[in-house]
């Protein structure tokens, strides 16, 4: 496995440092410290280059706040904008393009270019292509996957990838910063993915599994038969053991026509998609006159499924050309 070195003075490029301000900063111009570092860029840009040069830098404290998902209650820890968030993408610049070139074809999360459309016509095309290999799924997804990943987890993946002590050095404080990968910091999901490419390439090489997608840590793979699932299930769960991370209990292997497989905000059958019930569920509460500016953002998920009926009793189209003009 080929790791890179060389990379801290582009790290610490002044140039490098601006393009971490502009990306840090985009939807977020109403912030006092982007309009601090705004007033005068030489200047911050100088004095975040000179903190990584010297070593001087160290995290500032997180601020925690609860995000409520539905039913569920996220944790959301936030750094400074200034100077840790733009020393998170200085880095993140350099080595997220390295990370993202060993990840295998079908994973999806916070990967550009992929996505979840991406995904969708993924796993169509193969469910369409081969209805005897993918006749069952397994699905599964890691108990309280960013909670639950290490910093120790976290410094063992970087090393596999890099070899420049210095650009260690800014990761492994990033990696310290906290007890696991924060949900809100903007390394954390490449540093998920980076934590599961290894797993990856060895389901894909090792078990030689064909049908295997992912996006973050939600897995599903499609198999002809049950038993063979099971004990990819089981090499599965040894893996994760490995990296101190193990599956919810809420696994499955179950026929796919005759529940669907619920992934990337779909159900998907062999000869047709459905859009998720939440989705569809939350669409109709909007469905009022008062919410009709709702509309049009439920065609992204729409216009990917088998939806007819819905949006014949909907209206649904006329109301989205409408608000589209």
């Amino acid at each position: 496995m080929k790791r890179y070195g060389y990379l801290w003075h582009t790290v610490c490029s002044l140039e490098n440092i601006e393009i971490a301000h502009q990306r840090a900063r985009k939807r977020k111009t109403h912030y006092s410290e982007v309009k601090m570092v705004d007033s005068d860029p030489e200047k911050y840009f100088r004095h975040i280059r000179s903190m990584l040069i010297n070593k001087t830098y160290k995290c500032s404290k997180y601020s925690i706040m609860i995000k409520k998902d539905g039913l569920k209650e996220r944790e959301i820890w936030k750094l400074k904008y200034y100077p840790d968030r733009i020393i998170h993408h200085c880095v993140m610049n350099v080595v997220e393009p390295i990370w993202t070139k060993g990840l295998i074809r079908d994973t999806y999360a916070a990967v550009k270019g992929r996505g979840i459309h991406d995904g969708v016509r993924r796993l169509r095309k193969a469910l369409h292509a081969d209805r005897t290999g993918t006749h069952y799924c397994l699905k599964m997804d890691v108990r309280k996957f960013y909670q639950s990943i290490l910093p120790e987890v976290q410094k063992q993946a970087f090393r596999r990838k890099l070899k420049d002590p210095d650009v260690l050095w800014l990761l492994d404080l990033i990696a310290d910063s906290a007890p696991f990968v924060p949900i809100g910091n903007y390394p954390s999901q490449p540093i998920g993915n980076l934590v599961l490419s290894l797993m990856d390439h060895w389901i894909k090489e090792n078990l030689r599994v064909t049908y295997y997608y992912r996006y973050c840590d939600d897995m599903v793979i499609l198999g002809a038969e049950k038993s063979e699932l099971h004990q990819i299930k089981r090499n599965i769960e040894r893996y994760l053991a490995t990296l101190k991370l193990e599956l919810k209990n809420n696994w499955q292997v179950f026929p796919v026509d005759s529940r669907g497989i619920d992934f990337l905000g779909y159900r998907f059958f062999h000869g047709y998609t459905l859009v998720r019930k939440s989705i569809v569920k939350n669409f109709k509460k909007k469905y009022t006159k008062k919410a009709l500016n709702a509309m049009p953002a439920y065609h992204g998920w729409f216009c990917w499924a088998n939806t007819y009926n819905l949006k014949k009793k909907y209206n649904y189209d006329r109301i989205a050309c409408n608000k589209k003009q």
